[in-house]
């Protein structure tokens, strides 16, 4: 996998497990609190649309996984 790849993957389960730690009717909830984690997550995705600049990214490249097309 690219690294553009693993970070849309990892981005995504988190946004769900977030989603299911904070929202009221989620099986695991937990605390509201936890849907600031998904914003975080939407926010950085959003930003990384326009800019082509994502810290996850870079940090893969850094750890060796292959950079994406």
């Amino acid at each position: 996998m690219t690294s553009w790849q693993i970070t849309r993957v990892f981005a995504g389960i988190v946004i769900l497990v977030s989603l299911a730690f904070g929202a009221p009717a989620g099986p695991l909830f937990m605390s509201s609190w936890w849907l600031w984690v998904t914003a975080f997550v939407g926010a950085n995705l959003l930003q990384s649309g326009f800019t082509r600049w994502c810290p996850m990214e870079i940090l893969l490249r850094k750890l060796g996984a292959r950079s994406g097309a």
